[in-house]
């Protein structure tokens, strides 16, 4: 698979769990601890996600506590 259909993936990842959860990419990123920034660019797709943001993400998005 390559780079760009990861990113994208991932992307994709990123906006269904924000839709799911009722969440802004603020929230997400004050919950998560990455900047609101790397969130827009990695759903905007102007740049690739460094591996130790995309642990971070899905770490917050395996185990979002309740209430966000």
């Amino acid at each position: 698979m390559s780079e760009q259909n990861q990113i994208s993936e991932f992307a994709h990842e990123i906006i269904e769990f924000q839709r799911r959860n009722n969440m802004t990419d603020t929230e997400m990123a004050l919950n998560s601890h990455v900047s609101v920034e790397h969130i827009h660019n990695i759903k905007a797709m102007r740049e690739p996600a460094e591996a130790d943001i995309v642990a971070s993400l899905r770490d917050y998005m395996a185990h979002k506590p309740s209430g966000k």
